[in-house]
């Protein structure tokens, strides 16, 4: 079987982990040198990458170009690769919005055939094992799951449909990120009260996720008429605390939208999410 040529842009921790799973089943991995820091030429040579100095290089050798960096570098990133009419397969694997997604697949059209990609996990070192979702042409998901064959980075395709890797990976980023910054508004809550310890023993009694029973959403809805109150005392603490109160406040403001709801105890998941899609 043909072993592609990759173009990794560009090796941050997560790209140069991602780049060396992808070295397993490629003739080789690109990086392109110009304007990147020390540290990331430390890691491209840690993990076995083949620098070359000029961006259109790195698109004339590449069979396929994965696009890992900031998020809100990645249209911009795009457009410098659509300058170069790039005509391989192009694996936007950055944290955005499917709009977003949808926006680059255009500007690389037709020239590029483009995948849509989201990495949920750690970066592939010391045995973590990430998953690389995928949507796209089935050809080139295809190509991209062959890449990464018996490696640390798994894949799952999702479907055809641009937008499907991107739109999973924030759902599931929305919950996750967030429910850290709330461990620390809540623990720095209870410090300032010198109950942080007692916190932490009320919390390991359960260590299961929320996210993993969606069908508690419908019971949070025909609470919502008291816990949005309850929400925005907790935000008043936080700010006696001098500590920031908006995202409580964004979340009782959410909750509002659950208010007819209340104590309906045949309420559905469906139909919660369908009155939390209604303002």
């Amino acid at each position: 079987m043909h072993q592609p040529t990759v173009g990794i842009l560009h090796p941050g921790s997560m790209g140069a982990a991602i780049a060396a799973c992808a070295a397993t089943n490629a003739a080789a991995v690109l990086w392109c040198k110009t304007g990147r820091s020390t540290a990331s030429a430390a890691r491209a040579a840690r993990f076995g990458l083949t620098p070359v100095t000029e961006l259109a290089e790195l698109l004339d050798r590449s069979d396929i170009v994965i696009s890992l960096c900031p998020p809100a570098a990645a249209e911009d990133l795009a457009r410098d690769v659509a300058v170069h009419h790039f005509a391989g397969v192009y694996v936007e694997a950055n944290a955005i919005n499917p709009v977003r997604m949808q926006r680059i697949a255009a500007l690389l059209a037709p020239a590029a055939t483009v995948v849509d990609g989201g990495v949920v996990g750690s970066p592939p070192v010391g045995g973590k094992t990430p998953t690389l979702y995928l949507s796209g042409p089935a050809d080139a998901t295809a190509c991209i799951k062959a890449l990464f064959a018996d490696t640390a980075a798994q894949t799952s395709v999702l479907g055809t449909e641009v937008g499907k890797a991107s739109a999973l990976k924030l759902s599931y980023a929305s919950f996750q990120k967030t429910s850290r910054v709330l461990v620390a508004l809540a623990v720095g809550m209870a410090r300032a009260h010198g109950v942080d310890q007692e916190l932490i023993e009320v919390a390991s009694r359960r260590t299961d996720s929320y996210l993993s029973e969606p069908q508690y959403v419908a019971k949070t809805a025909a609470r919502a008429w008291r816990w949005g109150p309850e929400l925005e005392e907790a935000a008043d603490a936080l700010a006696a605390a001098g500590l920031p109160p908006e995202m409580l406040h964004a979340a009782a403001s959410t909750l509002e939208r659950w208010n007819d709801a209340k104590d309906n105890g045949e309420l559905t998941l469906t139909d919660a999410l369908d009155r939390l899609a209604q303002p």
